[in-house]
């Protein structure tokens, strides 16, 4: 079986308290992103085996037995005995650490693919609770529709006011990673000065004004190229522009057209759709 992991756009991004589990409170809209890894599932030929995961395309940091797709396979193992050792190829396309969400949904999928192939017949919420195990926003990529996150970014709520379909979009990742803890090195929990939901559900025109990404304050002083992008996309007539996640990939989002013919460093990836 061969499917497709898609990336994620965060619409606003708010870290609005510490919890008691020393984990961060988040407030963020995750939406599908239409650049993609490839994933393909075959069972394992008959004969003593075992899982194996071959990798290609851009590298990706760590043993491959450390990878989200074989943990997100082990995870269905335990449960179900009688799963048998898997083939795994993962060709990587998207970013690593750009804040996209790639790797987990690599693992979502994984589990999705699992699911369909081996006809484990889990329900989505069942495949949302493996997934959560994995990751925060792993669940997400199981329905992998508009949603409201909250919690740790794992906690979902529907999010119709969204309505992205035919917009352009232009995302630029400048070919550098920044670690989950120097990104929350800089922030101070706050709630947001304008409530996500509602602001979300005004004109994309108006989201420059009222949805912003905490984020992006604070690693200003350390990576100044990320406003630099920001502000060369607004140069170039987008709608709206933001931080992705905690970063590094930076997007515009245009509402009529499509972006501009631009020119960037060499050792940037840039992908360019329709929403």
């Amino acid at each position: 079986m061969l499917v497709f992991p898609n990336a994620k756009l965060n619409l606003g991004l708010y870290v609005t308290a510490r919890r008691p589990d020393g984990f961060h409170a988040l407030e963020t809209a995750f939406v599908p992103l239409p650049w993609t890894d490839a994933l393909e599932l075959l069972p394992a030929p008959p004969g003593p085996a075992e899982t194996t995961l071959a990798l290609t395309g851009r590298p990706i940091p760590g043993p491959p037995a450390g990878n989200l797709c074989l943990r997100a396979y082990a995870l269905l193992q335990a449960d179900f005995p009688h799963l048998p050792p898997a083939r795994w190829h993962l060709h990587k396309i998207t970013p690593i650490g750009a804040g996209l969400g790639g790797g987990s949904a690599d693992a979502a999928f994984a589990l999705k693919a699992a699911n369909e192939v081996f006809e484990l017949h889990l329900s989505p919420e069942a495949l949302e609770a493996y997934a959560r195990r994995l990751g925060a926003d792993c669940a997400f990529f199981i329905q992998n529709r508009p949603v409201l996150a909250t919690g740790r970014g794992d906690v979902f709520a529907p999010l119709p006011e969204v309505q992205l379909a035919g917009t352009a979009c232009l995302v630029v990742f400048p070919g550098f990673h920044i670690s989950t803890a120097a990104a929350f090195a800089g922030i101070v929990p706050q709630p947001p000065a304008h409530p996500l939901r509602a602001a979300l559900a005004q004109p994309i025109a108006t989201w420059r004004h009222t949805v912003s990404n905490d984020f992006e304050a604070a690693l200003a002083p350390k990576f100044p190229v990320l406003g630099e992008i920001k502000a060369r996309l607004y140069a170039a007539g987008a709608t709206y522009a933001s931080l992705s996640g905690s970063g590094s990939a930076v997007y515009g989002l245009w509402e009529s057209g499509a972006p501009p013919a631009t020119s960037w460093p060499a050792d940037y990836t840039t992908w360019q759709g329709v929403l």
